[in-house]
């Protein structure tokens, strides 16, 4: 496991020349050592400390093309704040639900940050495990619960 302990569960992942490309909630993936390992592991442990706010860890998402801008649209909302799926809409000129849809097939969540984009009306869903829970708690992590109450 990259990182056996953190408030969502553990998390293990894959990765494919020097990138991760996938985030797995409660297994192992391929990445099992060596330097992207160690920076992951290293990462992953201060983000849920809380003292990481941006990654750096390499990541290669498969998509087309409209899914790699919008994981860059992603990466883009900064640590502690969030969008809702409209906001994104319009900056991608898409509609809310290719939005959400898009989020729900991130498959490199917390790192591509897709619990950062809420509902016009409240959380919106969550794909990673532990569902909405697991959202809330990644949230309040990056203290953006206040926008929840």
């Amino acid at each position: 496991m990259i990182c056996a302990n953190s408030p969502v569960g553990a998390l293990g992942a894959d990765a494919v020349d020097g990138a991760v490309t996938a985030l797995h909630w409660g297994r192992d993936g391929t990445l099992t050592e060596g330097p992207l390992y160690q920076q992951m592991a290293d990462e992953l442990a201060a983000y849920f400390a809380g003292t990481l706010r941006q990654f750096r860890t390499p990541v290669a998402p498969r998509g087309s093309a409209f899914q790699q801008r919008f994981y860059a649209a992603l990466c883009a909302i900064p640590y502690g704040e969030t969008r809702t799926y409209g906001d994104l809409a319009k900056a991608l000129d898409v509609s809310a639900q290719a939005v959400g849809q898009a989020c729900g097939a991130n498959p490199i969540a917390i790192i591509i940050p897709c619990h950062r984009v809420l509902a016009a009306n409240g959380l919106g869903g969550y794909s990673g495990a532990g569902g909405v829970d697991a959202k809330v708690a990644l949230l309040r992590l990056e203290g953006a619960a206040g926008l929840l109450i």
